[in-house]
């Protein structure tokens, strides 16, 4: 059985003198369970990064908000030698374990991440 999963999201378009909202909704199919997960990342920044990973396979995605962006990015899980990587256009979200990275496709292959990040476990 297929199970729909739906993701929606709000955009703000600029009008004339009003911004305008604007939603856009994602239906997957799923031929089995699907997962939704919120997991918290200590990244050295003001504030902690919030990303929602979404397993229903064959899909695996990650919402990762990014500074230089508007709105968060949704990110689909490609081919990795370890981990999960993740590509959104020129963005890339790679995650091992408890830790994740943010890159930057157009620094080049060997470019540093510009974002280093370690998940928040909130057990006593």
């Amino acid at each position: 059985m297929i199970r729909p999963l739906l993701l929606a999201a709000a955009f703000f378009t600029p009008a004339t003198a009003q911004a305008v909202e604007t939603t856009l909704q994602i239906e997957l199919g799923a031929q089995s369970d699907f997962e939704r997960r919120g997991i918290v990342y200590d990244c050295a920044t003001d504030a902690p990064l919030a990303v929602t990973y979404i397993n229903a396979a064959p899909n695996f995605l990650a919402i990762v908000p990014v500074a230089e962006q508007p709105e968060p990015l949704i990110f689909t899980a490609v081919i990795s030698a370890s981990g999960v990587r993740y590509a959104s256009g020129q963005w890339i979200w790679w995650t091992k374990g408890a830790d994740a990275s943010l890159y930057d496709a157009t620094l080049g292959e060997d470019a540093e991440a510009v974002l280093t990040c370690s998940e928040l476990n909130n057990t006593p």
